[in-house]
């Protein structure tokens, strides 16, 4: 038992040292994860009759379009609203863009001056007939990705009173969201934006007089997505090998897995699946889906992992029970016992048999595991509602209507309540876990100095662990609502929250250090942790045993930690 104990002990000093290992690999400089690229669309003129949608319109090069300055030009030219096109080049000229850039955002922003006679209406819509072409070389032609007539919301408000004045000045207007692809698989993008007009239909009505159109095109840092590969790559064949070995102890023993052992390698697995680096062949492929796909892969890693926090400190919330009451024929317990029924032992040892029977199973946390699925359901059908719809039209955004922006909005701030709610569930759950293993500590005067001192680091280590759980579990919550925040602050507001490279990475790498300590710290020993616990009195050291831990009576018994909270029950 104690060779076990020691083995454990050794075990916690090695995770130590390969965690500070890991995590001095893990800290280096990485560049900012998105860039923004702001542009000015150019005013072109398209005079052909019947406005030929296949003629495409460049803003500069040997097939520049006829531009214009201003729309007071315009106006003295007698040129009218349908016969002007914005066009808009990605990227600059002399520029090229890369498939490391994983994704590109497009935001749409309005130049509207205000003017008494053409003021913008209450509930005023833009409509918007885009189309977007590509090509891979300067003297290529240009092939058509995505045509689309979308409608957009106006949001603006005049900063300033509106007196005669103040004619000219212009309006604060919201970003609108105008394109997103999963994957920039060429070297140069091509805009026509038309904002056609038409009295019958009521088109374009009402929405002030447009001065400009603002772009700003996001995308991922090239640097930055070379250190997320390597980080991938390299953590990849880590998680595999661990969780590798980790099943293969666990398939050793006599005994079947318990419950926290098939979570555990569940989280493995779940950690693997999102580390797997399938990203390199969007390097060489047109993958438009990766966005959603690694969404998916994210939330399933998010259910795996909320679930499992759930199920180890429930694991360990086990009925109080004084385990030396289980060996009636040990000194301690006929003392103990001398004033009371001769059925207490039984009575305890059933309670414990039947602790173990009920927790050991995951129907027993469906309160609790069940509404984590739903979320993640929930998640699952918002991500498909926007980006699987975007797979056929990457024009569309589920934030161009009231009802979606309304429901979108909602979901995000239901969601990281439910997220603070979690998490002070979770630590009320490991304040119930320590109040259990306080109580193990009144046990530990009666035992000799040595094991007495052993026992105490055993229970210091393990307090540590669940510490390094509730910091896992605050930091994945901040990641959680500071990147639902500032994936839609674009799209719905006010709050800009900017995270860098060192938040990403630091946080990855600490769900992989997470991982890789518990499969290493929870497989088992495959250690003797006691010869004929069950078969009555083993002397004094086994006696002083049974008061921190239940028996065991087979010898493939689980990790130390897991015995230490009592919840193995006596065969």
């Amino acid at each position: 038992m104690y060779m076990a104990t020691a083995s454990f002990s050794n075990r916690v000093g090695q995770a130590v040292e390969k965690s500070c290992s890991s995590i001095s690999l893990l800290t280096f400089p990485a560049p900012k994860p998105t860039s923004s690229l702001p542009s000015l669309a150019v005013k072109c003129i398209d005079v052909q009759k019947g406005h030929h949608s296949s003629k495409w319109f460049l803003p500069w090069g040997k097939d520049q379009c006829e531009s214009l300055k201003g729309f007071d030009e315009a106006s003295s030219r007698l040129i009218v609203a349908n016969d002007i096109v914005f066009a808009v080049h990605i990227p600059f000229i002399g520029h090229e863009m890369s498939p490391w850039f994983q994704f590109m955002l497009i935001i749409l922003q309005l130049d509207i001056a205000f003017q008494f006679r053409n003021e913008i209406e209450e509930n005023a819509m833009l409509t918007l007939d885009v189309a977007m072409a590509y090509r891979d070389g300067l003297n290529d032609p240009w092939t058509e990705m995505a045509r689309s007539v979308e409608q957009r919301k106006l949001k603006c408000v005049l900063p300033v009173p509106k007196t005669q004045a103040n004619e000219g000045h212009n309006y604060d207007c919201d970003l609108l969201p105008l394109l997103e692809l999963g994957s920039v698989a060429h070297k140069y993008y091509l805009l026509n934006i038309k904002l056609p007009v038409n009295d019958q239909k009521k088109i374009n009505l009402g929405i002030g007089e447009i001065k400009d159109l603002r772009l700003v095109t996001i995308f991922q840092n090239g640097g930055f997505t070379q250190v997320w590969f390597a980080m991938k790559t390299f953590l990849t064949p880590s998680i595999l090998i661990i969780m590798i070995w980790y099943w293969r102890r666990i398939t050793m023993m006599t005994r079947p897995p318990v419950l926290l052992e098939k979570v555990i390698f569940a989280l493995g697995i779940s950690m693997t699946f999102i580390n797997i680096p399938v990203e390199w062949f969007s390097i060489g492929f047109n993958w438009t889906w990766m966005l959603l796909f690694g969404d998916i892969r994210q939330g399933i890693f998010y259910a795996v992992l909320l679930s499992f926090w759930i199920i180890f400190c429930g694991e360990h919330m086990m009925v109080p029970l004084v385990a030396q009451f289980t060996c009636s024929c040990c000194r301690e317990g006929r003392e103990s016992l001398r004033d009371n029924s001769a059925d207490l032992p039984d009575l305890a040892l059933i309670t414990s048999f039947y602790d173990q029977a009920e927790r050991n199973r995951i129907s027993v946390y469906w309160k609790q595991v069940g509404p984590i699925a739903f979320g993640s359901c929930c998640l699952f059908i918002f991500d498909m509602c926007e980006r699987g719809v975007q797979l056929t039209n990457p024009f569309y955004s589920i934030w161009t209507t009231d009802i979606g922006a309304e429901l979108a909005m909602a979901f995000i701030i239901v969601a990281g309540i439910c997220a603070c709610l979690y998490f002070l569930f979770l630590c009320f759950m490991v304040f119930q876990v320590f109040r259990n293993i306080s109580g193990k500590r009144s046990t530990l005067p009666a035992m000799s100095k040595a094991r007495r001192l052993h026992y105490e680091g055993l229970i210091f280590r393990f307090r540590f662990l669940m510490i390094i759980t509730l910091a896992c579990a605050a930091l994945t919550v901040i990641f959680f609502i500071t990147t639902q925040i500032s994936e839609g602050n674009w799209k719905w507001g006010e709050v800009t929250i900017e995270l860098n490279s060192a938040f990403f990475t630091g946080v990855y790498g600490m769900w992989n250090l997470y991982v890789f300590a518990l499969m290493f710290l929870y497989a088992p020993s495959h250690k003797n942790y006691g010869e004929d616990q069950s078969n009555g009195c083993t002397g004094s050291g086994s006696g002083e045993e049974l008061q921190l831990t239940t028996t065991i009576a087979n010898i493939d018994g689980p990790t130390e930690v897991y015995r230490l909270a009592g919840k193995e029950s006596q065969e």
